[in-house]
């Protein structure tokens, strides 16, 4: 049996810009500070970013600790008001829909999570982009450790939780677009799919040794194969 952990942004979709909208009003409003529009965001966790951003600004640890619950706060409130029109300021990608339905009835996957959005954001998204959030049953996401590399470790403990079973090792496999994807994946020896979907190339990410790379997630068996076989 494999558990096989998705990363969202840029691995199941792609968004129209309105969540770093709301996340960095809510930094704006709360730390008073405008955020460096040149950091990237992928392959972090939603409180590292933020972290990140005000460090820059000139913010102390202990001030950023003090505030980051609220900024939190006012992300999803912004996040949920960026959502409410009924606009898909979400998509999901090419071929994620289809990978979906063919993986959630085998007996041999358990699919899950592993993503920096903390898990009221994860859901937001997910819902706009029309992906039932229900059919993940192990999940891992920024809220329950800032620090990206520990989130693996976060999806095993749920594991032996929800599905009563150890996994170890290559029975896991992460999907993401980001080195930091395969980064973490390693951290416990786990596999990694990598795909070209977000900012890095397939040969970009071919440089950080994923067990696999594809360009995108539309060959449905192709990408069955690589991830059970």
């Amino acid at each position: 049996m494999k558990l096989v952990l998705f990363d969202i942004d840029g691995t199941l979709l792609r968004g129209d810009g309105s969540a770093r909208r709301a996340f960095e009003g809510a930094l704006v409003h709360v730390f008073g500070t405008t955020p460096d529009p040149s950091v990237h965001y992928d392959g972090k966790t939603d409180p590292q970013i933020a972290r990140e951003l005000m460090r820059l600004a000139g913010h102390d640890d202990a001030s950023i600790d003090a505030r980051l619950p609220q900024a939190i706060d006012g992300y999803l409130e912004r996040l949920r008001r960026e959502v409410s029109g009924g606009a898909r300021n979400f998509q999901a990608l090419p071929g994620v829909e289809a990978l979906l339905d063919a993986l959630e009835p085998r007996d041999d996957v358990v699919l899950g999570l592993l993503t920096g959005n903390v898990a009221d954001g994860a859901t937001i998204k997910l819902r706009c982009a029309g992906l039932d959030v229900a059919r993940f049953r192990v999940n891992a996401f920024g809220s329950d450790h800032e620090h990206r590399p520990e989130l693996p470790r976060v999806a095993q403990r749920r594991a032996r939780e929800v599905v009563g079973r150890d996994f170890e090792g290559d029975a896991i496999v992460v999907v993401g677009d980001t080195p930091a994807d395969i980064a973490c994946a390693r951290s416990v020896g786990a596999r990694t799919l990598a795909v070209a979907t977000g900012r890095y190339s397939v040969d970009e990410l071919a440089e950080h040794a994923p067990t696999v790379t594809f360009a995108d997630l539309t060959d449905t068996a192709a990408v069955i194969a690589a991830l059970v076989d």
